[in-house]
């Protein structure tokens, strides 16, 4: 059978995507490594990447492989973690990844809870577009995303937490309900590319990706975006909980579509199936649900993300 260092090993060519990057990372040499990799090969009785292309691309055995060698690698983490503990020596490290719309109100209003809830553990969080945040998790950089469904991968633990609203900023139009209708005509201040508000608000509001060239401006901030609305009109979207954190608060408008269904998302956690720090995520998954867990309406149509 192979071994924990070989495992590594796998894991850490599938991560990089090349030998010489999976040397550097694990600290051996590059023919220590391909002769681990080879010898883990023969073990399984199969290959684990192809090596006729510039990249390690992986098999469809390796593709099979590489969630099991990940858990298994999880389970190495977890004695490793109890020995620690019994010792008195553990230190518990946690990262997680949040998607820029939903970071923008979830950690002003929840990082001070997640201290309390972990006094002893070392918390990192980043912010990252969905794709680049899945990405991290399939590469083990993060140990738990936070980010808007659905998710189509089946090798993840997926706990759905909250559902929000997606409410538009349009201060030239009067009335606290808009239709889409109203919106044709104005000008859509959008999220930069990658930006999974910016895809489900294209697909609500039924906008067209190939926008005209006149001037025009897509960011990552969803606050400078409210300001060019009140400097040049036209509208913007934001989500339902980033609401009380901005000072024009009045000019928030619920949006209906023509069979009065609103546009709204669906945030989830995700994170491997077996992990060592899932106590501690589940506290924080438990801790958001109750803050912003809400019963949904049947009118709202959860948009997806792609």
């Amino acid at each position: 059978m192979i071994s924990p260092q070989q495992i590594a090993y796998i894991l850490a060519v599938y991560e990089t995507g090349s030998i010489s990057r999976a040397a550097e990372q694990c600290f051996v040499t590059q023919p220590t490594l391909s002769m681990q990799l080879k010898k883990a090969e023969e073990l399984v009785g199969h290959l684990i990447f192809h090596r006729d292309t510039n990249s390690m691309e992986v098999t469809d055995f390796g593709k099979s492989l590489i969630p099991l060698l990940q858990q298994i690698q999880g389970d190495f983490g977890a004695i490793d973690r109890m020995s620690q503990i019994h010792s008195g020596t553990y230190k518990e490290r946690l990262r997680i990844g949040v998607i820029p719309t939903v970071a923008a109100y979830l950690l002003l209003d929840n990082f001070q809870e997640w201290q309390t809830l972990l006094p002893t553990t070392q918390v990192f969080v980043e912010e990252l577009k969905t794709e680049e945040l899945i990405e991290a998790l399939d590469q083990r950089k993060v140990d738990l995303a936070i980010l808007a469904g659905p998710l189509s991968q089946t090798n993840y633990r997926v706990t759905p937490m909250f559902s929000e609203e997606i409410l538009a900023y349009a201060p030239s139009v009067s009335g606290e309900i808009l239709l889409v209708d109203q919106l044709k005509d104005l000008q859509p201040w959008l999220l930069n590319k990658g930006n999974c508000l910016r895809t489900q608000m294209m697909q609500f509001c039924a906008i067209n990706d190939d926008l005209p060239s006149s001037w025009n401006y897509q960011g990552g901030n969803m606050d400078l975006l409210m300001r060019m609305v009140d400097q040049q009109g036209g509208y913007t979207l934001i989500p339902e909980y980033y609401h009380p954190f901005v000072h024009q608060s009045t000019e928030f408008k619920s949006i209906r579509d023509n069979q009065g269904s609103f546009p709204g998302r669906s945030i989830i956690a995700v994170s491997a199936f077996r992990h060592a720090n899932w106590d501690s995520m589940e506290k924080i998954i438990r801790s958001i649900q109750h803050k912003y867990g809400k019963p949904v309406s049947k009118e709202l149509e959860l948009l997806s993300w792609k």
